[in-house]
């Protein structure tokens, strides 16, 4: 068995632990937040994974139960006053009162454990209201989706410009917010890059109805800046470590 220690930014890290699940990893271990270790069998292609990975720092690992102790490394957590997220091979009880999302980490972005996905999710409890309609831009894992129909949405929709995204969430469609109806939505969540935020930034607006909101996040501390000038006044800006929610 051998492992490879990757480099990454911090607003990446997810995409690259979903890539390196789906290359062969038989367990991943977060070193810090700008860096994560995955372990690989003997079988593995060491050549096709160092082209892939450019800069991995291989290292020969004894045997041991690897995937083990990478699951034990992600517990369960209580996110916002009503969730509780727990890895799909664990079965923790849930706490009283608690809406249970099981989470899969590693098969697409968005599992939870993420601050800006607990950011939106705290949001999506304060803003959700019986029957609202809800789309989801980026759903990935669909997590913020399950979130707003256990909270009493009405409709909910999402969408992913990856296939495997939206297989995953079992819901929506693979598209973006410019393929649906202008003013369709009460609360729009895009929980995506600021590059996206910011192309998308007109249709996102036009598919809320008027007195909706949109709540925007997978924003760094430094970049809040450019988002806040290609953005309407926010109603509301929320943090979370470097991680930050605007509310509009």
């Amino acid at each position: 068995m051998f492992s490879l220690e990757i480099d990454c930014d911090p607003e990446e890290r997810d995409l690259l632990i979903a890539e390196l699940w789906e290359q062969g990893s038989e367990g991943i271990v977060e070193l810090n937040p700008v860096a994560v270790r995955a372990f690989f069998g003997d079988s593995a292609d060491r050549r096709a994974l160092r082209e892939r990975f450019p800069g991995a720092r291989e290292r020969e690992e004894e045997q041991r139960d690897w995937i083990l102790e990478a699951r034990e490394k992600l517990p369960p957590m209580k996110v916002g006053r009503r969730f509780f997220l727990v890895p799909e091979w664990r079965d923790d009880p849930t706490p009283e009162g608690r809406f249970r999302i099981a989470v899969n980490p590693g098969m697409a972005f968005g599992t939870g454990f993420h601050e800006s996905t607990q950011l939106c999710i705290e949001a999506l409890e304060d803003y959700v209201t019986p029957g609202a309609s809800v789309l989801d831009v980026g759903t990935g894992s669909g997590i913020l989706a399950r979130a707003a129909a256990l909270l009493g949405a009405g409709r909910v929709v999402a969408c992913d410009i990856d296939p495997v995204a939206v297989e995953i969430a079992a819901t929506g469609f693979v598209g973006s917010a410019d393929a649906v109806a202008a003013a369709s939505a009460d609360i729009v969540v895009a929980n995506i890059n600021p590059e996206a935020i910011v192309a998308l930034a007109g249709d996102l607006l036009r598919v809320r109805k008027p007195g909706g909101v949109l709540i925007a996040s997978g924003i760094e501390s430094h970049e809040v800046e450019a988002l806040r000038a290609a953005l309407p006044p926010a109603r509301e800006e929320r943090r979370k470590g470097e991680w930050v929610l605007l509310v509009l």
